[in-house]
């Protein structure tokens, strides 16, 4: 049965991708640590909030070699994804970070195209050549080859490509990748601790604040999941444009990175090609209708 706009759908998706868009603001709080060690504790306080969500909502799974192969890549993927947007965001480079999850829709097509033999139409072609030319145009912009854009990009993209291969729903997914990382993550904060109470923050308030880690991890992929289930996937993929937007401009304007000429065309280019995208998600569904009238009036 096709999936539908409603309220509710909406609602969780526009939450789920404006809170990735300020969550930059958060770990803006935790510049004292390495962004490996925020990502430690972001797995570990993760882990913490979504089994008992599991347990509540009754569901289970079965541990297999498969289940655990697949979400142990799936796991490190997105572990070194979050620990470069980590080191991003610490390191005044937000607006790299925000190219990359700009991208990240065409590395998808793409690699749907290489690896699941999807088919790109003209108008899509078109569009990761124009996102892809705005990331060429990034190197003169920044002074450098952009690097933490392209990988962050492509290694969410890998996530998804080995996503498709676990048959894990959202929460059981996300509950299976945070629990086998949980003896990394944890070894290495004690490791560089020296003691389990300072790992967890040495007092009261950094412990709090460490806690929230999890939930600010958590609360948006399950907005995602609950959004993905009820709106159309078009709608989603034009929404999850957001994130990206409000990381932009809360790195241009309120933490003052540099915006020249030559980068703000480079975005220009990139915004182009989403516009492509968003006209031929229009185009398709408007297709998609007109048939789907056409079959209803010759079966009448």
């Amino acid at each position: 049965m096709a999936v539908t706009v409603n309220g509710r759908g909406l609602l969780a998706a526009v939450l789920a991708f404006g809170l990735w868009g300020v969550l930059p603001i958060y770990w803006k709080h935790l510049e004292g640590m390495s962004p490996v060690s925020i990502v430690a504790q972001r797995t570990i306080w993760t882990c913490l909030v979504v089994w008992p969500l599991l347990l509540w909502r009754g569901r289970g799974f079965v541990f297999d070699k498969g289940i655990i192969g697949w979400h142990m890549v799936s796991g490190l993927l997105i572990g070194g994804n979050w620990v470069l947007y980590v080191w991003a965001t610490l390191n005044d480079r937000m607006l790299e970070g925000a190219l990359g999850y700009y991208i990240n829709p065409f590395f998808n097509m793409l690699f749907g195209a290489l690896w699941f033999g999807e088919k790109q139409n003209r108008l899509q072609l078109v569009a990761i050549l124009t996102a892809f030319g705005g990331v060429l145009l990034q190197m003169p912009g920044v002074g450098h080859f952009p690097w933490v854009g392209l990988t962050l990009g492509i290694t969410f993209s890998m996530y998804a490509v080995v996503k498709k291969q676990a048959k894990l729903g959202a929460l059981e997914g996300l509950t299976v990748e945070s629990s086998l990382l949980v003896p990394l993550a944890l070894g290495w904060l004690i490791w560089q601790s020296g003691s389990f109470s300072e790992a967890f923050g040495g007092s009261v308030s950094n412990g709090l604040l460490l806690a929230g880690t999890g939930v600010a991890t958590a609360t948006p992929l399950l907005l995602f999941a609950f959004a993905s289930q009820r709106i159309r996937l078009g709608t989603l993929g034009m929404l999850q444009f957001i994130g990206p937007t409000l990381q932009f401009f809360i790195g241009w304007r309120m933490y003052g990175e540099p915006m020249t000429s030559l980068r703000l065309m480079s975005f220009g280019l990139i915004w182009l090609a989403i516009g492509l995208y968003a006209a031929d998600g229009i185009l398709r569904r408007r297709n998609e209708r007109n048939v789907g009238l056409a079959d209803g009036a010759g079966g009448g």
